[in-house]
């Protein structure tokens, strides 16, 4: 589950909260690890995902990014205790939220590259906000979800709100946001929340890894930057189809269009074998 830090540019970054593995050549698999804690993440723990979503995407030996939890949980959102701590406090601490990349590094990450959650557990509150956020969703079929926020006297800044009202629409984003219900793994499926519940519990990751591999491996590295790009843009709001479109053609299209990776995928299909990706350059 690891390689040479020699391989990459520059080193991973140092981790007290987290654990990073490297599962296959072009895959970065980040382990929450405070499991008595239910991996629930505080400031520190925000810096640091911060800092490895940054590295992530800036190293071009990384194609894709899998996140998960040890032991019984996901993330369980929030360090509640270190919020207690902050409010008995005299001076003013600031939240996650004012992270550019939001809960977790992830929860209002634009990004380039995509990142899989691999949903172990449960996933509540912030770990939720930071789940909806990345680009796949695997559940084990034990995994929960829930915005418990306002049972808890907070809510949900950190992005799920608009997302979730998009995703499964108003009444039922509703229904999560004003009840803090728990959501089981296959009915997060069936709402559209998740793209695969994994019955084998203990096997979310290495099926997450499989999806990985796939992406990583047989896709160009540059198409998947495109046209993830092209979805985040048309699920975000605010853009027509002709708009993300246009957007598209005159921005990372331009850099993909007569490049090494395009030249290679025709080439090879003509030829009838397995492309050969280069690293991308976007």
């Amino acid at each position: 589950m690891t390689q040479s830090t020699s391989t990459f540019s520059t080193p991973p970054p140092p981790t007290s909260f987290t654990r990073l593995s490297f599962p296959t050549p072009h895959t970065l698999l980040v382990t929450l690890s405070r499991p008595k804690s239910l991996n629930c993440i505080n400031t520190a723990g925000h810096v640091e995902l911060d800092v490895i979503w940054t590295w992530f995407d800036n190293e071009p030996s990384l194609r894709v990014g899998i996140i998960t939890g040890e032991g019984r949980a996901f993330c369980a959102g929030a360090d509640l205790k270190e919020w207690n701590l902050q409010n008995s406090s005299t001076s003013p601490t600031p939240r996650s939220v004012s992270l550019p990349s939001g809960f977790a590094g992830l929860s209002t990450r634009t990004g380039k590259k995509p990142i899989i959650s691999a949903v172990n557990g449960i996933c509540f509150g912030g770990g939720f906000e930071a789940a909806l956020n990345t680009d796949l969703i695997l559940a084990s079929s034990r995994a929960t979800f829930s915005l418990p926020e306002v049972l808890r006297g907070v809510a949900a800044i950190a992005g799920a709100l608009p997302r979730l009202a998009r995703t499964v629409g108003k009444q039922r984003a509703m229904e999560l946001a004003l009840t803090g219900r728990v959501l089981g793994a296959r009915e997060a499926r069936e709402w559209g929340v998740v793209n695969m519940v994994v019955e084998d519990d203990d096997d979310v990751v290495g099926e997450a890894v499989r999806w990985a591999r796939v992406i990583g491996e047989e896709a160009s590295p540059d198409s998947v930057v495109v046209s993830r790009e092209g979805v985040r843009r048309g699920w975000e709001g605010g853009e027509g189809v002709g708009s993300v479109g246009v957007g598209l053609r005159e921005g990372l299209w331009r850099r993909v269009d007569g490049g090494e990776n395009m030249k290679e995928g025709v080439r090879a299909f003509v030829e009838k074998r397995k492309p050969r990706w280069r690293d991308s350059k976007l």
